[in-house]
């Protein structure tokens, strides 16, 4: 059962969320929900995020919206994204940010690399990230910000070599330009923020650092600087062996936005820590489960906050690095891009990445409103996107989403309270 007060904290900043959204605000992705249409998209609400709100006892959920291409598409006819917004009023959903990171099906019987598809090097990817700004510009609430993450720019091929970063940055800098023109005429201020992640055309900090400085800063003007920024996934951070405060000030010391936090957990293996062959087998036996066949699951070996390899994925990870009959089996910790829930430090022989979290949030309860120009260096958003629940191993596994969903906000609402007493004191 939900431990009482904390579901009361949660209750109590849902309700203070709904007044300022400029202030930290958090909810939980919605693509962890299947659906392609704005149908589909205001059922799964009604089915999950509807009973979450009911557990927690919020007035208002704030939502992280998933919207397929074809919600949006949707979406931008007539009067239909006006008409949305009153319905998620209506229902008590707070729209806050969008998950702009998966265009197509999220929830196709194999997703793996099609997730990164199409890149920020084509016209398609611009398209559909306007369509998603001119959609949150109407269901948030007026004078309230906005975030929309999206991918890093696509998946490593010879295209990247070929004009490909160029015509990536084009399309970027349109986006901020829009942005910029939305913000003068309305007020309205949203971040497009890209979100690195493991194995991508930008998977550490260093790298995003890199780009920006070379791709969108250099000869652009103030648009590129407050509209454009990183989502960062802590998740995604901890498979890279990043130090999370780290990564954070590398951003901080370039004037990178952070537009939101997603806050997640990665699958820590700890093959240093077993002691006998036999521990490592059970290790290993474990590890086997998390190899499914629908999303990647990249996976890293390192130590502390050194990344020495990173494969592609876990079955690769596994045939590499522990082939058959092989002896000694791994010493090193290995860290899988596996979303598992964030209230879960560890479970059988494995661990979790979870206590990064609140590395993240104190760093941020003490430099987000460090001032870039006129505005804060951190938007305040985060996200809980644990997107992996369908395809957890049993072990993991909860009898009811929406429960599984409400324990998370329930954990994170722990995590920033702890943080926020601890810098009190």
């Amino acid at each position: 059962m939900l431990l009482e007060s904390q579901a009361k904290s949660v209750t109590e900043h849902m309700r203070d969320s709904a007044v300022m959204l400029t202030h930290p605000t958090f909810g939980y992705c919605t693509n962890v929900h299947a659906g392609i249409t704005l149908e589909q998209a205001k059922a799964n609400l009604l089915k999950y995020a509807g009973r979450v709100r009911e557990a927690i006892g919020a007035e208002k959920l704030p939502v992280g919206l998933w919207l397929a291409e074809e919600a949006a598409q949707e979406l931008a006819t007539n009067n239909a994204a006006e008409d949305f917004a009153a319905w998620l009023g209506e229902h008590g959903f707070l729209p806050y940010t969008l998950n702009g990171f998966p265009q197509g099906n999220f929830h196709q019987d194999v997703v793996k690399l099609d997730v990164y598809r199409p890149t920020w090097a084509e016209k398609s990817r611009r398209e559909y990230t306007s369509r998603l700004i001119s959609i949150l510009d109407t269901l948030l609430p007026e004078g309230h910000t906005g975030s929309i993450s999206t991918l890093p720019l696509g998946w490593p091929d010879a295209s990247w070599r070929a004009g490909g970063l160029d015509a990536a940055a084009h399309n970027l800098l349109a986006i901020a330009e829009q942005l910029a023109s939305l913000f003068d005429e309305t007020g309205r201020e949203i971040v497009l923020a890209i979100e690195p992640e493991p194995g991508c055309q930008l998977n550490t900090a260093e790298e995003v650092v890199a780009f920006f400085e070379r791709y969108i800063f250099a000869g652009s003007g103030t648009a590129a600087r407050r509209h454009l920024g990183v989502c960062h996934d802590v998740c995604h951070s901890g498979v890279m062996f990043e130090s999370q405060t780290g990564a954070l000030e590398a951003y901080r010391n370039a004037g990178i936005r952070i537009g939101k936090v997603q806050v997640s957990s990665a699958v820590h293996v700890p093959w240093d820590q077993a002691a006998t062959h036999d521990a490592k087998q059970q290790i290993l036996e474990q590890l086997r489960q998390f190899d499914e066949p629908k999303y990647m699951h990249q996976t890293s070996r390192g130590w502390g906050n050194e990344l020495e390899e990173l494969a592609s994925d876990l079955p690769a990870a596994l045939a590499d690095w522990t082939p058959e009959g092989s002896l000694p089996l791994p010493d090193q910790p290995w860290r899988v891009h596996f979303h598992v829930p964030i209230f879960v430090h560890d479970f059988g022989s494995l661990q979790t990445t979870a206590s990064q979290i609140g590395e993240v949030v104190d760093y941020l309860a003490t430099n987000g409103q460090t001032a870039l120009d006129s505005y804060p260096w951190f938007l305040g958003h985060y996200e809980v996107e644990t997107y992996a629940w369908p395809v957890l191993p049993k072990e993991l596994q909860v009898n009811d989403l929406a429960d599984g969903i409400s324990k998370e906000l329930i954990a994170f609402e722990a995590i920033r309270q702890s943080s926020i007493s601890d810098e009190r004191t």
